[in-house]
C-alpha cells in the first residue's frame, strides 16, 4: 500500500517511528514531499527549537533510508485542488503525482473522503491504518511496536503505560488492541 505521510503523524517521534517501522517490514511504502519534510521541520522549530539539528538528521536519515519516497508536487494539480485548508492542497497534490493508495494524517476533516476519492486515494487515520495493518500481519506489527517502545528510554513499561504511550501519540483503539493480544 502506498501512503503519504502528512507532516502531522511524522513529527509526533513514537508514531513517525512506528509507521517507518511498518514501512521497514514492508506492510506500507511511506512517500512524502521536500515540503511535507519542511512542515515536521518548522513544527520542532515551533514547538522544541533545541531539538531542530535532531529533526534534520532523522529527516536526513529518512531520505537516506527511502531515496523514492519524496516526490515533487505538481503545481497545475495543486492548482486546481480544494481543501478545506487550501495550505494542505500541496499534500493531496502530492498523493495525486504519486499515484498513492491512501494519504496518512490526523487531520481528517482538512482531507473529506469525497474530494479525495476523486483522484482514487482513501483518507486514513493512523490509528485505523495501524489497526488494520495488525489484524492483517500481527507478528510483523507486533515486532515493530516492541522495537519502538525496546528503543525508549524507560524500556520496561507495563502494558498499561505502552497502551497510554499509543493513546498519546494519537493511537487509542490500536493501543487497546495491543493490550489486549497481552491480556
Amino acid at each position: 500500500m502506498r501512503v503519504v505521510l502528512d507532516a502531522c503523524v511524522l513529527y509526533p517521534t513514537v508514531l513517525r517511528q512506528i509507521l517507518i517501522g511498518v514501512a521497514e517490514a514492508g506492510l506500507i511504502v511511506p512517500l512524502w514531499s521536500e515540503r511535507i519534510l519542511g512542515e515536521w521541520r518548522r513544527a520542532v522549530l515551533r514547538t522544541h527549537p533545541a531539538d531542530a539539528a535532531q529533526a534534520g538528521v532523522e529527516i536526513a536519515l529518512l531520505q537516506a533510508q527511502f531515496p523514492a519516497a519524496c516526490v515533487a508536487a505538481d503545481p497545475d494539480i495543486e492548482a486546481r485542488l480544494s481543501l478545506p485548508d487550501d495550505n494542505d492542497r500541496h499534500v493531496l497534490a502530492t498523493a495525486i503525482v504519486a499515484e498513492a493508495d491512501a494519504l496518512v494524517t490526523l487531520n481528517m476533516r482538512d482531507f473529506p473522503g469525497r474530494t479525495l476519492a476523486r483522484d482514487g486515494i482513501l483518507p486514513r487515520h493512523p490509528d485505523g491504518l495501524l489497526l488494520e495493518l495488525y489484524t492483517d500481519e500481527p507478528v510483523r506489527v507486533l515486532a515493530v511496536v516492541a522495537g519502538v517502545m525496546a528503543a525508549m528510554p524507560d524500556r520496561e513499561q507495563p502494558d498499561q503505560q505502552r497502551r497510554h504511550i499509543l493513546k498519546r501519540a494519537g493511537l487509542p483503539r490500536f493501543g487497546k488492541a495491543l493490550a489486549q493480544t497481552f491480556a
